[in-house]
Order: structure tokens, then sequence, then C-alpha cells
């Protein structure tokens, strides 16, 4: 297990590279998997702002395409102060983690809020309300 500051410290790695040229607002995130493995990512945006990647969910999408279905904890870096998921990233988090530990921080790791996904998105959409087995 991967402790808390060294998987903010990847989180704020990952901020760096972030593409951002219209919100100005970059975001760093790492995922931890069940097997120890941490998937980086940034923000990434577009002209045509629908098409834009918050850093989680490109984080995620890198460890389910290198084969990581289960997770146990992600950082989140961004702005002035400690932000959330939006509601998109949680949702999908969700699919494959909904008891996650999310670790919230400013640009520089010095604020720090944590919670579990499941308090961030209560009632969530999951598999089973499709009546599927579900991953999660």
């Amino acid at each position: 297990m991967i402790d808390e500051d060294k998987l903010i410290a990847l989180a704020l790695e990952a901020r760096k590279q972030a593409y951002c040229p219209y919100s100005n607002f970059p975001v760093g995130a790492a995922l931890l998997a069940a097997d120890g493995r941490v998937f980086s990512g940034c923000n990434v945006e577009n002209a045509s702002y629908g098409l834009t990647m918050c850093a989680e969910r490109v984080a995620l999408f890198k460890a389910v395409s290198e084969g990581a279905w289960k997770f146990s904890a992600i950082a989140i870096a961004c702005g002035e102060g400690a932000c959330a998921p939006c509601g998109a990233c949680r949702q999908v988090l969700y699919e494959f983690a909904p008891d996650l530990l999310v670790i919230m921080t400013d640009g520089e790791g010095k604020s720090r809020k944590r919670v579990k996904l499941s308090e961030l998105l209560p009632q969530a959409f999951s598999p089973t309300d499709l009546g599927e087995k579900g991953s999660g």
C-alpha cells in the first residue's frame, strides 16, 4: 500500500502535464489500484468544451486499459483549495470502486480533505440498477 503523501505527490506531478488553455485550471490525479500500481492523469481540454476529459477519468481509463479494475484510493490535486471530483468523474469512479478513498488537495499539496466516494455520490446509479452483477 502506498502512503497518502506519495499518492498526493504523484497527483501533483501529473498536474504539471495538464493541458488547460481555456480554463487555466490544471488538475492532476493519482489512482491507486488494489494491486499497488498507481495510474496518473491530468485534465485535457479541447476547444469543443464537451470533449474535455478530467484528470480522474484519464487516470481511471489508463488503469482499466492496463487491466486494473479494483481501486482503493485516488488523490486529486488542483487550484488554491482542495476540490472534489465533478459529477461525471464520481459516477465513472463509482462503477469500479464505490468505497474509494478520495483524497483532495490544493495545487501545493498543503490543504487536504478525505472522504469516501459513496459519501460524495449518495444513491449512485450502479450496475445493479440495470439488473446486472457489475464489477464494483
